[in-house]
């Protein structure tokens, strides 16, 4: 297990605990946390209702093309800017904090 920080979209903290053995996304870590993540294309980078911000220095894998295309078209998206969906957890990802992006209108 590792700590993970989720930052919703009132700016109130979750230090919530993450398993590292189950090849669970950042998205789906939200969704069992029950914070306000859609993840309407259910992981598959054809949505940004997953969109976070990276808030720590944490090194992630090289984001993808599917990747890339969708924040292209997302809004709100900073050079921080991540698809939840696209982060697997795993044991250097302890320490994570991350800001739940605001919902397109």
């Amino acid at each position: 297990m590792i700590k993970i920080t989720i930052i919703d979209r009132n700016d109130k903290e979750h230090q919530v605990d993450a398993p590292t053995d189950m090849n669970m996304s950042l998205m789906e870590l939200c969704k069992a946390y029950e914070l306000p993540v859609e993840g309407t294309c259910g992981g598959m980078a054809l949505c940004s209702t997953c969109h976070v911000y990276i808030q720590s220095a944490h090194e992630l894998a090289e984001m993808g093309e599917d990747e890339e295309d969708m924040l292209d078209q997302a809004f709100f998206v900073e050079d921080n800017s991540r698809l939840g969906c696209q982060i697997r957890l795993k044991d250097e990802l302890d320490g994570l904090i991350v800001k739940l992006a605001p919902q397109a209108e």
